[in-house]
């Protein structure tokens, strides 16, 4: 049984375990959740195994989440990584309580450290990018004013248009303001647009990453991919979330997961992270769990490799068309005409995936 590493975080210092534990699932308000008794037991879990970076927000499970994880982290508070967030709407009918604006910043971040019992957030994320609606300069300023104040140590962005992002760091680095150090995106083997720019983004701008999503929806947990069976037809899955994403494409990508996990002697959801895990060195995967048996599967990825042969069968089945100008580019005529046939002897050059004419 292999203990967790750790990694630094980003363009930062930050230590960080190489698996992010998410606590999603700590609370049933929203249907979905693990009660007080079980979310121990995922996190005491995730602790035995070296963990240290929970993935919490304020709006999982109304603040029950956070309630939670204070709780649980209790006397050993500084020994962990907490990353929390903001922006989602925390009174409904109330536009004033979500959102990515200053008064939403500085209501929510109190909020929560009272939730975390903590006088300070190690990383804060922005939740969710909100239409534009806030002025960029606002948003980076107020969070800039928190890092200044020792209430937030560093910043991440989450599910945000990557050239935004890109221009909200380019914008803090310019006016002397606390950049983003992380950027957390759905990305598993059944989810791989971020691959076409959010993820050659944050590799550019030095960014950590972490992956939410990573099991697809549940489609890669082991319990959907014979789901075509007339016995359990697509359209008989009412589980939230999870219904949209079976289609033919994805039970396929599960199909071939699970023959991989057979061929190792592991399971399709420790196969999932794996692969993950092999993207980049930026990438730390969130783990989501309802059980503390679903924990202890999860973290298990930590002791399987994935031979080349397997991570090129697991990429083919799950490959998606990375649109322009991506594929455009690396046509085998339009990269002639770049390089007139040099290509392959110019050192340093990133290796070209020469697709069609």
């Amino acid at each position: 049984m292999n203990t967790m590493r750790y990694k630094l975080f980003g363009r930062s210092g930050l230590r960080v375990s190489e698996l992010s534990l998410g606590a999603l699932t700590f609370g049933e308000e929203g249907g979905q959740g693990a009660d007080k008794t079980e979310s121990e037991k995922v996190f005491r879990a995730y602790v035995e195994r070296g963990g240290n970076f929970i993935d919490t927000a304020n709006k999982y499970n109304e603040g029950t989440s956070e309630i939670w994880c204070g709780e649980f982290i209790g006397r050993e508070r500084d020994r962990f990584v907490i990353a929390t967030k903001y922006s989602l709407n925390m009174r409904r009918g109330d536009p004033n309580a979500g959102g990515t604006h200053r008064k939403s910043m500085m209501q929510s971040v109190e909020a929560s450290l009272k939730r975390l019992k903590t006088d300070y957030i190690d990383l804060y994320w922005l939740h969710q990018w909100d239409d534009n609606a806030t002025p960029l300069d606002e948003v980076l300023r107020g969070l800039d004013d928190l890092v200044r104040q020792g209430k937030v140590l560093y910043l991440g962005i989450s599910d945000t248009p990557a050239w935004r992002v890109a221009q909200a760091n380019t914008m803090a680095d310019l006016r002397g303001w606390s950049p983003f150090v992380g950027l957390q995106i759905e990305y598993s083997l059944i989810e791989r647009t971020p691959e076409r720019d959010l993820i050659p983004m944050a590799q550019a701008l030095g960014l950590a990453i972490t992956p939410w999503g990573v099991l697809g929806q549940s489609v890669l947990s082991g319990k959907y991919h014979t789901a075509a069976d007339p016995k359990n037809p697509p359209g008989s899955l009412r589980v939230k979330g999870t219904a949209a994403r079976i289609t033919e494409r994805n039970l396929g990508i599960a199909r071939v997961g699970a023959e991989v996990a057979k061929e190792i002697g592991a399971t399709l959801p420790q196969v999932a992270i794996a692969w993950l895990r092999t993207r980049s060195p930026q990438i730390i995967p969130i783990l989501g769990a309802r059980t503390q048996a679903q924990a202890l599967d999860n973290l298990a990825c930590l002791d399987i490799t994935l031979p080349p042969e397997l991570v090129r069968r697991l990429e083919e089945v799950s490959r998606i068309e990375l649109g322009h100008p991506h594929d455009f580019l690396r046509r085998q005529r339009i990269v002639e005409q770049r390089w007139g046939g040099t290509q392959g002897r110019v050192e340093g050059l990133p290796g070209y995936v020469i697709e069609g004419p």
